[in-house]
């Protein structure tokens, strides 16, 4: 963290560092003008996030019916998943040069119909080999569109307005896990697994023309040369990273191979930073990194917080069918309570960062998540049934603030030339911890399952990985002690 801090502090960004920016609204010789906040731009952003966020939370639900389809189990069928995050891994360092090459609304068009059009493939395909490729294909296109799509909302965004822009980005992330497993499980019964994949098509279609009717073409920039070796170096790094991730949970050798990619994953990150530091235009501009808003999100805390959050959609449903011994449909109401209460608060959360700035927020609602998950801790088949809603409405409204905190104060004091390389840097973070999330939540389970010398997981492990996970967010939250009060100021309209 100090050594980030202190590179970061100590390199000016310049035009050749992968992000320099022509302000579209600006003509020369004229000063550069404030951009208009657009919310169809927004709406734009939030729809092709949707369509990936639905993609991924409806799968889950067809796996037995694909695996019965191409004739396989439903582990094999895991292969799908893990290619898609790969891939996505892979590209989405490039996504800032390639948008500086052939511009941002372009890269975006392209990705969404690629998108679409590998949505399509996923559900023509007759086997799983062909699956898994079209599932690659998704991934490199859904590799561009999260950074790209970020980044031209916030071209079009003045700071003022950034809390409505990310008011509407957000919402995919929120409905995606409560609209997903229903509509993929009505769709499987009452269709064909494959119309999951298919229902891409029309929302596609229409993000792609909606981007050409709205998304305005801006100024192209001299692109800096192709820094091959620094994307090898980060490609190599994130799959690696993120394959380890995604086995550390299989047992025997197959852990040993998960801890030998992420021990190389980790060395080869190094090598890649050490890289990006020296290299006069690198493929991803660390610069970013020297902003405190971007700091406290993407590193400590802010990581931390983004790791614990994405173990909980995976470690709910175990607790309420091996802990509790419910059948799956019942865990998936109670898992239902925990997202629809993240929901719930989403309509409050600008006046409370307005009231009460983005430093207390973060900070007393990083002990707030504390408490929720000392609380999940504690659940048990006995617990009242009104006192388990509390606890999982306290659980859910905790992270919807803490998250929509997070996303919004990430680019407070980020200048219009470093934005592609945040919204770059942010989007890459973003997948390593939710890969570690769960990687992180199956080991500990794994771990007290050994010590307790149980022949499977039960309440007992269950219960001491969420007090792991309070531990770690009591952790998190004291680091936005240091947090300056007035970061954020211009965006939360809260004045300290």
């Amino acid at each position: 963290m100090a050594y980030c801090r202190q590179w970061a502090g100590s390199r000016p960004v310049s035009p050749s560092s992968g992000s320099f920016q022509i302000n579209m609204n600006s003509r020369p010789g004229t000063p550069s003008a404030q951009p208009r906040y657009s919310p169809m731009i927004a709406l734009i952003m939030a729809a092709t996030s949707f369509m990936q966020n639905l993609d991924g939370a409806i799968i889950n639900t067809s796996l037995p019916q694909m695996a019965r389809s191409f004739g396989v189990s439903s582990i094999d069928l895991s292969m799908g998943i893990t290619a898609y995050m790969l891939a996505s891994a892979a590209l989405s360092p490039l996504s800032g040069w390639l948008s500086q090459r052939i511009g941002e609304r372009r890269v975006l068009l392209v990705s969404v119909i690629a998108f679409t059009l590998a949505s399509v493939w996923c559900g023509l395909a007759p086997g799983l080999g062909m699956f898994v490729l079209a599932r690659i294909a998704q991934g490199l296109a859904g590799a561009m569109m999260m950074p790209v799509g970020m980044s031209v909302v916030l071209r079009h965004t003045p700071k003022a307005a950034l809390m409505r822009a990310q008011a509407v980005t957000v919402w995919p992330g929120l409905l995606a896990p409560i609209i997903g497993p229903v509509l993929g499980g009505f769709i499987t019964q009452t269709l064909d697994w494959r119309w999951n994949f298919w229902l891409n098509l029309p929302i596609g279609l229409a993000g792609a023309l909606a981007i050409l009717r709205f998304v305005p073409q801006e100024e192209k920039s001299a692109p800096a040369p192709m820094d091959f070796t620094g994307f090898s170096l980060c490609a190599v790094a994130l799959t690696t990273l993120l394959a380890g991730f995604q086995r550390a949970a299989e047992q025997g050798t197959g852990r040993e191979i998960a801890f030998g990619l992420i021990i190389c994953g980790l060395v080869t990150g190094w090598a890649a930073v050490r890289h990006l530091r020296r290299h006069p235009t690198p493929i991803l501009s660390l610069a970013p990194l020297r902003r405190p808003s971007l700091r406290y999100v993407v590193l400590y805390p802010g990581i931390l917080f983004r790791t614990l959050f994405s173990a909980m959609p995976f470690l709910l449903p175990l607790l309420f069918q091996l802990g509790f011994g419910l059948r799956p449909a019942a865990a998936g109401g109670w898992v239902l309570v925990y997202f629809c209460s993240n929901l719930g608060l989403k309509p409050f959360t600008s006046a409370i960062l307005r009231r009460f700035g983005f430093r207390n927020v973060l900070l007393i609602n990083g002990v707030l998540v504390t408490f929720s998950l000392l609380a999940c801790g504690f659940a048990a088949p006995d617990t009242n049934v009104a006192l388990l809603v509390m606890i999982l409405v306290f659980a859910g409204a905790t992270r919807s603030m803490q998250l929509t905190s997070l996303s919004t104060v990430a680019f407070a004091d980020i200048t219009a030339s470093e934005r592609r390389a945040a919204s770059g840097i942010l989007s890459i973070l973003q997948q390593a911890a939710s890969a570690a999330g769960v990687a992180c939540a199956a080991f500990s389970l794994s771990l007290f399952q050994v010590l307790d010398h149980s022949p499977g997981v039960g309440l007992a492990e269950l219960h001491a990985t969420f007090f792991i996970a309070a531990v770690i967010a009591a952790v998190a939250a004291v680091g936005y002690v240091r947090m300056p009060r007035t970061l954020g100021q211009e965006i939360s309209g809260h004045k300290a």
